[in-house]
């Protein structure tokens, strides 16, 4: 097992081939590691009952054990979204920008590779195959840390993609695997300095924050979604159920999710009732306010503890406000800057929450489950970023580029 630093060593010398190898080579790559995948399959899947095991003896819940598992069919979407990258647009050597100076100097702005990216996620194996494909087509070499749940699905994925590099002619080190699952060797890649240029955690809070807190290396900050809902009181009943419904149901575990529906108190006894009937009947638990409680019996008492949180579970939080301002700012002071939507037939308050909620998606009349890269139109993403600097948002091929200027001149000294 290799230590961080040979990792980090191996990553940066395989950055210098892979930052300048032609459009084509990062494709015919990416090519070469879906049909990897999809022949290693089998050994994929043997890896993965490994994991599963582990998982059910540990107490991983259905949905954590939901985001673990591997089967033919999934490796199969797995390799078909990694083909989906090479159809994308190459983001490299984009001229972002030209001038000409007064004294001839041509100055172009164009698109580069941001180098040696690093990501930590938890138990998801298929974030091992997306991120590497998005690095290798943005010309990044990655290191992989992913959580002890999965390490087994990790390794037998990160074996079969650096097998599908070498047959085409590139380092196996663009894309590397951090086999040490101890808390030890995360925190030694956050203060990777000098090898890792920028630092993607996904997973939950805790791991988040971890992160934050302890990286000296550069970091995105993404993931963690305490995602709302607010029905207005003009919005369509009909309508804000259907949203609830598939924004907490249809996959409660990612961090788009809904985790908390705000119901204006002029239309809570008409439409609380529509959308819990729904959501109970999915078997979801409800957790409101003492209003919430009054209309919906079948609710529990909210805690102080189930405003903010990211249940990631068949749960969802509830209270009613008095107006617009008292959603937003129920939304400012528990909210994660993900995702928020406002269900209304009202233009104006529409426009008045879409200004005034600062988050990366903002959202009217559509379900939360929509901020994601493939669904932005990105082809893919390595992340959702809730910060502000570099990239917001879906992270997708063109937030994994950085910039360099190029300076054309004729002999040009400055005076």
């Amino acid at each position: 097992m290799r230590t961080l630093t040979e990792l980090g060593e191996a990553a940066k010398k395989a950055e210098r081939i892979l930052s300048v190898a032609s459009k084509e080579k990062r494709n015919e790559a990416l090519c070469a590691i879906a049909k990897g995948l999809i022949e290693d399959s089998k050994t994929i899947v043997e890896a993965n009952a490994l994991d599963l095991k582990f998982g059910r003896e540990n107490g991983l819940t259905a949905a954590l054990l939901d985001r673990l598992k591997l089967d033919e069919k999934r490796i199969e979407g797995i390799a078909n979204s990694v083909l989906d990258v090479v159809n994308l647009p190459d983001p490299l050597m984009r001229v972002l920008s030209e001038n000409t100076l007064k004294n001839g100097l041509v100055i172009k702005k164009v698109s580069v590779p941001i180098g040696v990216v690093a990501v930590i996620f938890e138990a998801r194996p298929n974030v091992t195959a997306d991120s590497a494909a998005l690095c290798i087509k943005s010309g990044n070499t990655v290191i992989l840390r992913g959580g002890k749940e999965a390490i087994n699905s990790n390794k037998a994925i990160a074996a079969s993609m650096r097998k599908a590099l070498k047959s085409v002619s590139l380092p196996e080190d663009c894309i590397c695997l951090v086999e040490d699952t101890t808390r030890e060797s995360a925190k030694g890649l956050m203060c990777l300095n000098g090898y890792v240029d920028v630092l993607i955690p996904r997973g939950g809070k805790g791991l988040i924050e971890s992160v934050v807190k302890n990286s000296t290396v550069p970091v995105i900050e993404t993931g963690a979604g305490t995602c709302h809902t607010y029905v207005d009181k003009s919005a369509d009943t009909d309508m804000a159920t259907k949203i609830i419904f598939n924004a907490k149901v249809q996959r409660p575990s990612v961090c788009n999710a809904c985790e908390c529906m705000l119901i204006h108190r002029d239309i809570a006894e008409k439409a609380l009732p529509k959308i819990a009937k729904e959501l109970l009947d999915a078997n979801v638990e409800i957790r409101g306010d003492e209003k919430v409680c009054e209309i919906i019996r079948q609710a529990n008492p909210a805690c102080d503890d189930d405003w903010g949180r990211e249940y990631n579970d068949y749960i969802i939080a509830a209270r009613v406000v008095d107006d617009i301002d008292c959603a937003i700012e129920h939304i400012y002071r528990y909210g994660t800057m993900h995702s928020e939507c406002i269900v209304t037939n009202d233009k104006e308050a529409a426009q008045y929450f879409m200004n005034n909620v600062d988050a990366a998606a903002v959202y009217v009349n559509a379900s939360t489950r929509f901020t994601d890269g493939g669904e932005f139109g990105l082809g893919a993403e390595i992340g959702i970023s809730t910060q502000k600097l570099h990239a917001r948002g879906p992270l997708g091929l063109n937030e994994l580029t950085s910039m360099k200027y190029l300076v054309y001149g004729e002999g040009q000294v400055r005076g």
